[in-house]
């Protein structure tokens, strides 16, 4: 990993290379996921047939793009109790966390007299999309599907990659139908959500596409707003460990690794510690646990890039650096832990204290683990239920009410220039 003290030199030119670039805005991969858009938006199915074989290594036909049901059906019977239940487990605490967020209808008078609010709709068709490739995502399916459920979506629409024999990972299969998925494809990548954007022969066009993904998903979803709506755009994984003496050295040396055995290269871990004992115990522990895990080769790709152990002077210089990094996760493992988050704004999601790890975020917590990353948390939140529901708002004036608004919108009317919106008001008080 990368090791910065305050006492450095180059404290500040290092603290720039550790906040670096989002892996997601890469002009070359920006113009690889423009040609596969544009395939599939002239091919359509039979593009999307290509792109899988050539990305995917699996043969298919446009006709087996959807999971048959029998494959379906053998994933509900196949998947072995224990998983069955942590499915339930985690499935009943997002529902439950997802409930509590929904958008309700509201109204209100306003000045006027007149009858104002919002309605709050599901929408009727959302495209969802869940990662395979070297670690099928079957908590994501969760994470996702279930918000969609819980807010009334009647069409489910799930994209994942197939294996090289054609088949979906058994278990993704078994999540996704457990949460309400309604049609699953096996097409992957920048072309799955091109596809439920754009719309092909076998997969009718979606209002809202969601989901976290590689750096070619987010592109698509980039390049692709405006055709569709989207969430966010979640990009490869990243923690901050923000932590004191009090820290157990062993549980922070474990977060940072969890984080970083995705598999991308373009994960990110931070661990800034008011204390220099800390991070040299933590560097040792990251050292000893490494070695016993089973995806060390793509860990150690991560962290060599993008890990950072960070000596800082006070808890507020600590404080402020996690706000510049803008984490995905953040674990604050301080004195005082819930004072210490109410200072950290721009976080995807806070865990406080030594018992609280990201990895249960990322599975049976509640809140959908698919959250900003590479800095967009200054700007966005994570995923909730509330953006699978369609706000609108509703006005009702009576002629009392339209009267009483009549010179101010005689007057907006003058000033910009256009009588036939006063003329429009008008005409009924006239009336």
């Amino acid at each position: 990993m990368n090791v910065t003290r305050h006492s450095d030199a180059n404290f500040e030119a290092q603290l720039i290379r550790a906040a670096g670039g989002s892996s997601l805005f890469d002009p070359v991969i920006d113009e690889r996921t423009r040609t596969i858009v544009e395939s599939v938006r002239a091919k359509g199915d039979a593009a999307l047939v290509e792109l899988t074989e050539r990305f995917d290594g699996a043969k298919l036909t446009a006709a087996g793009l959807a999971v048959p049901a029998a494959e379906l059906a053998a994933a509900m019977e196949g998947v072995d109790e224990a998983l069955k239940a942590a499915v339930a487990d985690a499935h009943k605490s997002v529902q439950v966390f997802a409930s509590k967020s929904l958008r309700v209808d509201w109204q209100t008078k306003n000045h006027h007299g007149a009858a104002v609010g919002e309605k709050f709709d599901p929408f009727q068709r959302v495209g969802i999309y869940i990662p395979g490739g070297t670690a099928p995502l079957v908590s994501t399916a969760l994470m996702t599907v279930t918000l969609a459920k819980t807010a009334g979506c009647p069409e489910i629409v799930v994209c994942t990659p197939p294996g090289k024999d054609g088949k979906v990972n058994p278990a993704l299969l078994y999540a996704a139908q457990v949460a309400g998925a309604t049609e699953i494809y096996k097409v992957g990548g920048a072309q799955a959500i091109a596809a439920m954007s754009l719309g092909t022969g076998k997969i009718a066009r979606v209002q809202k596409v969601f989901g976290p993904g590689n750096a070619y998903v987010v592109a698509a979803k980039r390049l692709l707003f405006g055709y569709v709506a989207v969430d966010l755009l979640p990009g490869p994984s990243e923690v901050l460990v923000l932590a004191d003496d009090s820290a157990n050295p062993k549980f922070v040396a474990a977060d940072l690794l969890a984080q970083a055995e995705h598999g991308s290269g373009h994960e990110r871990v931070w661990m800034i510690t008011t204390s220099g004992k800390l991070l040299k115990a933590v560097e040792k522990e990251v050292t000893r646990q490494l070695a016993k895990l089973s995806r060390r080769t793509f860990i150690e790709k991560a962290l060599t890039a993008n890990g950072w152990l960070i000596h800082v002077e006070e808890l507020d210089h600590a404080i402020a650096l996690a706000n510049r990094l803008a984490p995905e996760h953040c674990e604050i493992m301080t004195a005082h832990a819930r004072d210490v988050a109410r200072r950290v704004t721009t976080a995807g999601a806070i865990f406080l204290g030594d018992y609280s790890p990201t990895v249960l975020g990322d599975y049976v917590a509640g809140p959908s683990h698919e959250l900003p990353t590479g800095g967009a948390g200054r700007s966005f939140a994570g995923l909730t239920v509330d953006q699978f529901q369609r706000r609108t708002s509703v006005v009702e004036y009576g002629k009392g009410a339209l009267k009483q608004a009549l010179a101010s919108v005689q007057k907006f009317a003058q000033v910009e220039g256009l009588d036939a919106h006063g003329r429009s008001a008008t005409i009924r008080a006239d009336k």
